[in-house]
């Protein structure tokens, strides 16, 4: 009877470990899932970067024109209409500068 006894310990704690080794299993398909997932988004953010890197010089090169055209509108009329409009235009750069 002790053999018995021995044998069903040895037959539950089998089941233990398969019960245990199947949920093991689980989570692990689960989280190779959401590696590809996570995989998969840094993928897509990176083929993005190259876009987001054109579209910040194409913006830095438009400010550039548009101060270069602001300037040369300056000097065509002779300066600023009001006093203190160079001083704007001086915050401004530092803002659009920060900014870029």
């Amino acid at each position: 009877m002790a053999s018995e006894s021995v044998s069903f310990r040895i037959s539950r704690n089998a089941e233990d470990l398969a019960q245990t080794v199947h949920a093991l299993s689980q989570r692990l398909v689960k989280l190779e899932q959401r590696l590809g997932a996570m995989e998969l988004q840094v993928d897509r953010q990176v083929e993005r970067d190259p876009q987001e890197s054109t579209s910040l010089d194409n913006v830095e090169r438009l400010l550039l024109d548009c101060r270069t055209l602001l300037e040369m509108s300056e000097q065509a009329t002779g300066g600023n209409h009001s006093g203190d409009g160079g001083a704007d235009h001086g915050a401004q750069d530092d803002t659009f500068a920060t900014a870029a």
